[in-house]
């Protein structure tokens, strides 16, 4: 049987499931709306980055309402102005395909991470099974951004499926990792491939 499509709130579900396995202080890249403060364990020092000002207001709002004293930081993932090895861990949910250089973005999180710390940067996949690989184009590529035409705009859910398109192989942003200082590089496929997660440790 085909493994079934995984909808928003699977993916949801998913990013909530390993930002609550982090500990001590953790950087958090694509904050969105805040949606993962209440997973993170209560002992969890915060720090996230945000650029787009009005999202860091409220964010910094949702942040105090979740107990965390760190305000979002004014900050694109590829210049993180924090000090050298000075975070414990780093998540990333959903947002390595919206980074221009992902290997200057791994270079910065091999900086901040202290030796030790671990890395788990969760985005959506590409199935290599081609029944779900089709399913999944189908419907990424074309039911989603004709539902997302009728319901508000459009041409941000056509950048979707091209945004997917954009991240590099496996492969490759395993090499990345490795070229930034992180061992034990991991590459998973999780719900048939549908969504992948890289760990990492840094050396």
């Amino acid at each position: 049987m085909a493994t079934p499509l995984i909808d928003d709130d699977e993916l949801d579900d998913l990013e909530r499931e390993f930002v609550a396995r982090v500990r001590g202080r953790v950087l958090e890249i694509g904050v969105g709306d805040g949606e993962n403060f209440g997973a993170f364990d209560p002992d969890v020092e915060w720090q996230g980055l945000e650029p787009d000002a009005t999202r860091r207001a409220e964010l910094a709002t949702r942040a105090k309402e979740w107990r965390h004293a760190a305000v979002p930081l004014d900050a694109k993932a590829e210049s993180i102005p924090l000090p050298d090895h000075s975070v414990d861990g780093a998540t990333c949910g959903f947002a390595l395909r919206n980074l221009v250089e992902l290997p200057k973005f791994f270079d910065e999180l091999g900086r901040v991470v202290r030796p030790g710390g671990r890395i788990a940067l969760l985005d959506v996949g590409v199935p290599r099974n081609k029944l779900i690989r089709s399913g999944n184009n189908l419907y990424f590529g074309k039911v989603v951004p004709k539902i997302g035409g009728l319901l508000s705009d459009g041409a941000a859910y056509r950048y979707l499926p091209r945004s997917v398109a954009y991240l590099p192989s496996p492969q490759r942003m395993l090499s990345d990792l490795r070229d930034a200082g992180f061992t034990e590089v991991q590459h998973l496929q999780l719900s048939g491939g549908l969504t992948q997660l890289l760990l990492g440790t840094r050396s």
